[in-house]
């Protein structure tokens, strides 16, 4: 019996219909206007593939452009924006003269689409070199990633919006964990971006790929968030669904032994079934290693057939007839027969006139099957063959790593710093890394006569630690920095020597703990051009220097610089240059108080850089126009203006540079303060670019939304997880530390939160001393330690009393001594110093046991200027304060209060303070709106019961409830399921509700 694979072709789709049916109705939104996303996920071979060609052609039969790109696995640099040029290029020749016409009239296209340039001219002809005023420190243009990022994205954007004005539109990404950064940011742009057009985004990616620190992870966390955004995973098929398949893909009777085998070893894959079931019956002999299974599937081909598909492995994704004729050698009739043989067993497949593997795993099986010998020559033909090839887009990347598998290493090298020079003008910092990473890796086996003219290792350092910084690397960003400064010697010109000294403190400044090395290495840069005549690096190195000065308290100076670097750019002729200026000079001037006057400095710095096409210096000018309005307590303002910056980040591809990541927590964080609470995926830590400072950060951001949600498992998770970092920048202790100790105090480990701000105030006093977020650490602190001497005067442990007063104590000295060092300069507070300094003042007359109701009233007053969740806090603690005294007309406020916070706490999803204002409720017999007050409840459940349910209500799963209880997971699942039955729930979360409504929580 023969049986061949027919890769879903004949047979019907199994196992998947209530995933096509969500493809589906995603379609049909699409089509009536309601553009969306979906994501698709799965192991490889799970049927990712299949699902979304069945949406195509139901797509294509309703009347809708369908257009398709697939990422490829180039390890040694990718090629950015491919799916998305791939998925163009058909329209880019198509015959219809309004596609044409919606193509040509974007000229940024042309970037993608060499083909849609005019005719005569070379595909890089209108990128013509930048003037130089456009121009950074380093000669370089600094419009390449504005222009090669926010042009091409509008115009991809611009034409799938046009096209699907006349019909819909899918576009089709699949294996997006191949993806490079640009390709990344492009499909996050369009998706961000999708309103009410007639279209619909489909992308697949490996699951199993898609490690913790892949930098697909996170951006599938943040687009899952977008409404437009719906996931499919496909999981593997059950037992029943897996033999349905292997009976489907037979071409006739099968033995129940081979079913029974093919179903046992594909484990529900699709693919490894199929693979399995076209090895025949020998299969069941076959490693359960799929390489193995695969490579038995070539032993029946022919030889030629076998040396063709050797051939088309090398070549890494499709390979054209011309290709596979001038590497393999075959003659034009033994090649079609070859190939043929190839595609018939369903080894290779035939798509746009191209041959391609018909699964990348049988490609990955094959080229590792390769002898060295042989690899080496297939690659250096490869390479030979793209050599005489034109110049075009994607060339040099191609030849670069075919070069470097054949050992061609000068050739690799020339064609790796010219495809880095490609993918810095298309907007692709990280691409761009990729391939400088992969020059200098090579730099020293190339003697120097084979070396490319007009660069040097030197310079490749520079632009690896500028590319890495860009890219949200910092850590290598600075290593590549000190490399480049260990590489000069007294051959190097001293304003080149500026320019390194100044890229090394650049970098290190993106870190707190390299922050005196960076001011040392901004000094050397300052020597090096002090007496020189005004220059383009001359204003560069006195504008950063100014930064450096301001953010060391020397103001005066500070000032002298900027003024300086303002004078010398206008007499050069430095725009970007002045902007950069401009931008210090308004944060001078901010502090000195005159506010107005510092937003109009800014404004017009954002102006001049945007102009320039400096787009780092323009997002700095739009961080700090953001931090001006935050620090007013203007936080409406603030939010819009970091939501603006956030766009033009993406849009310009500095999301991940230094400032990029600064207005990103910036705007987290205000949406925290604000009440606007975004979802924790607990799945999922927030992390990108593979810097695990960045993380941190990030991490412990987030952290605050979990433990104000109530996950407190996430946040322990996100808190833990932060530690090896604290050291590394004060942004992660200050936010991690914080988030530790609320995570301790509504846990009830309230003397645990006083040592954790005790230990966090610490290391902050030795990194520097009297910060202002030691005001908010202390005001968390103080609260704790007077819960802590609260409990212990109840247990009569006079000690533990005493030490918690004692505590509270110190750490109210700490946060009045932050609170007169004030802003630098001005030695002032903005609002929400004030309050939290009110709150914990307000809360140190809680040490003694003799709250202040009146100062817990200021603390309220003080956070009203937007800080939602702070002053619910501060109303239930008001309350609280107002109850220790007797009275009607306390009960009275008491009450309002109360209802104040637990109104916005239930808005909120905040579930500790939620519970906490219910308690007090309850045990003052006060009624909250729309929940009766419950008095002397009887409780029907055990106390082992009752302390189950608390831990289902604050999220665990029963191994978690267990661990906090020392009980195992069985007993855990008894307990809950008597307190179910005892209050007449079928689910857990129905228990946990009927037993809040009940009073009994």
């Amino acid at each position: 019996m023969h049986l061949v694979p027919r890769l879903g072709s004949g047979i019907p789709l199994v196992a998947r219909a209530a995933e096509l049916g969500r493809l589906r109705e995603a379609f049909a939104r699409a089509e009536a206007g309601a553009a969306g996303a979906v994501l698709v996920g799965g192991d490889a071979g799970v049927g990712k593939t299949r699902l979304v060609t069945e949406l195509a052609e139901h797509a294509a039969a309703a009347g809708a452009l369908v257009l398709t790109g697939r990422c490829l696995d180039v390890r040694e640099g990718g090629l950015p924006y491919l799916p998305f040029a791939e998925a163009l290029t058909p329209l880019a020749t198509a015959d219809d003269a309004a596609v044409l016409a919606a193509m040509r009239n974007r000229p940024a296209l042309g970037r993608l689409l060499p083909q849609l340039a005019p005719a005569g001219a070379s595909a890089g002809a209108h990128h013509q070199p930048l003037p130089p005023a456009a121009q950074d420190s380093l000669g370089r243009g600094t419009s390449e990633q504005d222009l090669g990022q926010l042009q091409l994205f509008d115009a991809i954007l611009g034409v799938l919006t046009e096209l699907a004005a006349d019909r819909p539109v899918v576009l089709v990404v699949e294996d997006l964990h191949w993806a490079d950064t640009s390709t990344r940011n492009l499909l996050s742009f369009l998706i961000s971006r999708l309103r009410a057009q007639r279209l619909l985004l489909v992308a697949s990616y490996r699951e199993e790929d898609v490690h913790r620190r892949h930098p697909l992870r996170p951006v599938l966390a943040e687009l899952v968030r977008l409404p437009a955004v719906q996931r499919i995973d496909l999981p593997p098929m059950g037992e029943a669904d897996a033999r349905a398949l292997v009976e489907a893909l037979a071409e006739g009777p099968l033995d129940p032994a081979l079913v029974d085998t093919v179903v046992e070893r594909s484990e529900g894959n699709p693919f490894f079934a199929e693979e399995l079931l076209a090895s025949g019956p020998a299969c069941a002999d076959l490693p359960a290693g799929l390489a193995e299974v695969l490579l038995a599937r070539l032993e029946r081909l022919p030889a030629d057939a076998r040396q063709v598909v050797r051939v088309a492995s090398v070549a890494n994704g499709r390979v054209s007839h011309a290709a596979l004729a001038e590497v393999s050698g075959l003659g034009e009739r033994e090649l079609d027969e070859a190939l043929r043989a190839a595609v018939q067993h369903h080894v290779l497949v035939v798509e746009r006139g191209y041959y391609a593997f018909r699964h990348a795993l049988l490609r990955e099986a094959v080229y590792g099957d390769l002898l060295p010998g042989e690899r080496s020559r297939m690659h250096a033909a490869y390479a030979a063959r793209l050599l005489g090839q034109p110049d075009v887009r994607g060339r040099d990347a191609a030849l670069a790593y075919h070069s470097l598998q054949s050992n061609d290493l000068p050739t690799a090298l020339a064609a790796a710093v010219r495809a880095a020079d490609q993918a810095e003008k298309l907007g692709a910092p990280g691409s761009a890394l990729g391939h400088v990473e992969q020059a200098l890796r090579i730099w020293d086996a190339v003697p120097a006569e084979q070396r490319p003219d007009g660069v040097d290792e030197h310079e490749l350092l520079h632009e690896a630690s500028y590319f890495a910084g860009a890219s949200g690397q910092p850590e290598r960003s600075i290593a590549y920095a000190r490399s480049a400064v260990a590489a000069l010697d007294g051959t190097v010109r001293a304003e080149r020597a500026a320019k390194t000294w100044r890229r090394l403190a650049l970098a290190l400044m993106s870190l707190d703990s390299t922050r005196d090395e960076a001011v040392e290495a901004v000094e050397r840069a300052w020597e090096l051009v002090a007496d020189a005549e005004p220059s383009p690096a001359r204003v560069w190195v006195l504008a950063t220097r100014a930064q450096f000065l301001r953010n060391t308290g020397q103001f005066a100076e500070a000032l002298r610089c900027a003024q300086a670097a303002v004078a010398d750019a206008r007499t050069v002729g430095s725009p970007a240059g002045e902007a950069d200026a401009l931008v210090v000079l308004g944060a001078l001037t901010e502090h000195d108080g005159e506010v107005a006057r510092a937003r109009e400095l800014l404004d017009e710095a954002m102006r001049k850089a945007h102009a320039a096409d400096a787009s780092a210096v323009a997002l700095r000018a739009l961080y700090f126009l953001g931090l001006s309005h935050d620090d007013h307590g203007e936080l409406d303002r603030a939010q819009a203006t970091y939501r603006r910056a956030l766009d033009y980040a993406e849009e310009a591809g500095l999301t991940w540079s230094s400032f990029g990541i600064e207005i990103r927590l910036k705007h987290l964080f205000l949406r925290y303060v604000t009440g606007d609470w975004p979802e924790v995926d607990a799945a999922v830590l927030p992390e990108r670019t593979g810097s695990t400072v960045v993380t941190a950060r990030m991490a412990a951001a987030w952290a605050h939304i979990a433990v104000g949600r109530g996950d407190l498992a996430v946040a322990e998770r996100l808190v833990a997880d932060v530690a090896e970092q604290w050291r590394t920048d004060t942004q992660i202790p200050l936010s991690g530390g914080a988030a530790r100790a609320e995570l301790a105090f509504w846990r009830g480990d309230h003397a645990v939160a006083v040592r954790g701000v005790r230990e966090t105030v610490g290391w902050l006093e030795e990194f520097t001393p009297w910060q202002l977020g030691g005001i908010r650490l202390g005001a968390i602190g103080i609260t704790a330690a007077a819960a802590w001497a609260a409990s212990a005067r109840l247990r009569g442990d006079d000690e533990a009393v005493t030490t918690a007063v004692a505590e509270g104590g110190a750490l109210l000295e700490h946060v009045r001594g932050c609170a007169a060092k004030g802003w630098p300069r001005t030695g002032t507070l903005g609002p929400e110093g004030r309050a939290w300094l009110a709150r914990a003042e307000a809360a140190a007359t809680c040490l003694t046991g003799a709250p202040d109701p009146e100062l817990w009233a200021e603390a309220v007053r003080a956070f009203d200027y937007g800080a939602v969740y702070e002053q619910a806090i501060c109303r239930w603690q008001r309350a609280e304060a107002l109850l220790a005294h007797d009275g009607a007309a306390n009960a009275a406020a008491a009450a309002e209060e109360l209802a104040d916070a637990a109104a916005v706490a239930e808005r909120l999803g905040a579930r500790p303070l939620r519970d906490a204002v219910r308690d007090t409720a309850r045990r003052a017999r006060v009624d909250l709106p729309g929940q009766a007050a419950r008095r002397d409840v009887v409780s029907p459940l055990t106390d082992r019961e009752l302390a189950v349910l608390r831990q289902v209500a604050l999220g665990r799963t029963n191994r978690q409830v267990g661990a906090e209880l020392y009980i195992s997971e069985k007993t855990v699942s008894v307990h809950l399921s008597r307190a179910m039955a005892k209050l007449g729930a079928s689910r857990r979360a129905e228990a946990v509700a009927i037993a809040y409504d009940r009073g009994l929580l």
